[in-house]
This record gives C-alpha cells, structure tokens and sequence, in this order.
C-alpha cells in the first residue's frame, strides 16, 4: 500500500440489507474501502446510529495495515466523533501524514455517502530498546500498577443502557465480565472482549479490541440516568504503553462532570499480561 491510501468505493445492491441478512461480524467489505455495518455496531442513543467503538475499530484496523512504517507501535489513537455515524455504508480514507523510519503521524476519514462522520490520526514510533539501564526501569515502579483479577473472575453482565434486547454493539457485540462498582452507576472496573470478528472470518486485532473496548468508558462509569439524561462523547484519545496482546481488555473508568466545564471519563486500560496505557473521553451532557 502507498503513503496515500484513497477510498475506492465498490456499489453493491442493497448492501444493508445484505449486511443484516448475514450478520455474524461487526462490519461487512463492500469494495475496497466501503464497509456496511451490521446490527452487532449499532450505539445506545439511537438506533439509525452506530456505538463509537465499532467504527472506530474499523478505523483502527485500517491504520494497522497501513505501510510503510506497520512494525513501529501505535503510541496515540484520536478520534473525532463529527456526528451521530449512521447505520449506512462508510468508507474509510487513510494516509501517511509525516513518513519516516522512527516517526510517523497517519490520519483517516470515514464518510457516510458526502457527509464526514469521523476524522482519526494516530502515531507510531520506534520501539524503546529492551536494554535500558536500570535507573530508567526503576522509574516504572510508580506507574505499573498490579495485574487486575483474571476475566473468569468477574461476573457476566448484560450491558445496555436501556432494557432494549435487540442486537448492538453492547449486548451482541461485547462480553463482557465485572470486576467491581455497579454497571451504569459510577467508576466501575469491567473486562471486555469481542463476542463478533470485525470483518467476515477476520478475527479483530489486538488494538482494535482496545480501541472498541475504550469507547465504553462513559458508559460503564455513568453517575447520570440515561433515561433523563444524554453523556455522550465527542471523542476518544487512547495512550498506549505498548503494544496490547489477547482478547480480553480491560477498562477502570470513571466519569468527572465539572459544572460551568466540561465532562470527561478516563479508562486505565489493561490487557491479562498487565497495565496497558490510558483513555479519555469529552463528554457531551444535556437533559434529555
């Protein structure tokens, strides 16, 4: 693939119908860049919408593959939320913004028909050589925290915002498995994983996992009710200190509305090898 990575849309017909009728991962291609997303993505707010998390897996995915520069670690995934993603095709645009061997910056856009629904950008460095002195280890000890409890330990929550049962990303697309807080009722610590592939016999990356598990910060730390209220996030930024392994992440989150300012919810991410790095969410808080 080259530095710059145009959309080339591929015309099926009826591709959401198509994509519902065999709904057994999280988007369905439709071309080169196109993806139509099924029942699994769909968000919480409303149900012509998706949740942030799927697409922006998907955009993730695609900053993975993106050559070259794909060996280098991801160290920052942004993403703007411009408005509600609808449940439609979207096309995913990426580029290599500032190429180099140590440094690169990537970007993308995800389009819904003319309408730009989503901008992303990432970073990728060099990796840290293995053989650091040890003065610089020892700098570590105040920021790795202990490994959390094993998945198997937490209990099994179905998790939705409201009593809805129909397929979502929430309750179809994620499992997930509660460490401790209440779901929906302040900082909460909860292990997540995918229930779908991302694509059709495309088991999802480790960083995509992270990135669709980040996206739930602001629920599961929620301290207002979603009937009376709307919390939703206009981005998400993920640090990370390395790259993730496995399929289960893991989010200790919790929400801060400061009156007159803004909301935000912060995730200290983990993955079952240990801490992982950090995500934020602004929120957007208005009664209903």
């Amino acid at each position: 693939m080259s530095a710059e990575s145009e959309a080339s849309v591929g015309a099926s017909a009826d591709p959401v119908v198509s994509a519902r009728a065999s709904a057994d991962s999280i988007f369905v291609p439709d071309g080169d860049r196109r993806f139509v997303p099924t029942e699994h993505a769909r968000g919480p707010w409303d149900p012509r919408a998706l949740h942030g998390g799927a697409p922006a897996a998907l955009i993730a995915a695609a900053f993975e593959r993106l050559e070259p520069g794909a060996e280098l670690p991801i160290a920052r995934l942004s993403f703007e939320f411009l408005r509600p993603i609808p449940m439609a095709p979207l096309t995913v645009s990426t580029s290599i913004t500032r190429p180099g061997r140590r440094v690169q910056a990537l970007a993308a856009e995800m389009w819904a028909g003319d309408t730009l629904v989503c901008r992303a950008s990432a970073l990728r460095v060099v990796a840290v050589p293995d053989d650091l002195p040890d003065f610089a280890l020892q700098q570590l000890a105040d920021r790795v925290q202990p490994v959390l409890p094993e998945p198997q330990t937490g209990y099994d929550v179905r998790f939705a915002l409201d009593d809805n049962d129909e397929p979502s990303f929430a309750v179809s697309g994620m499992e997930m498995r509660w460490l401790d807080g209440e779901p929906g009722h302040g900082p909460a610590t909860v292990w997540m994983r995918l229930r779908q592939p991302l694509l059709p016999d495309e088991p999802a990356s480790p960083l995509a996992r992270v990135v669709g598990a980040a996206d739930f910060g602001n629920g599961v730390s929620a301290v207002l009710p979603f009937g009376e209220w709307l919390f939703i996030n206009a981005d998400l930024t993920i640090s990370l200190d390395r790259r993730p392994q496995g399929e289960w992440i893991a989010l200790q989150a919790r929400t801060l509305l400061y009156p007159g300012g803004v909301g935000w919810t912060e995730s200290a991410l983990h993955d079952e090898r240990g801490p992982l790095g950090l995500a934020t969410q602004a929120l957007v808080v208005q009664p209903r």
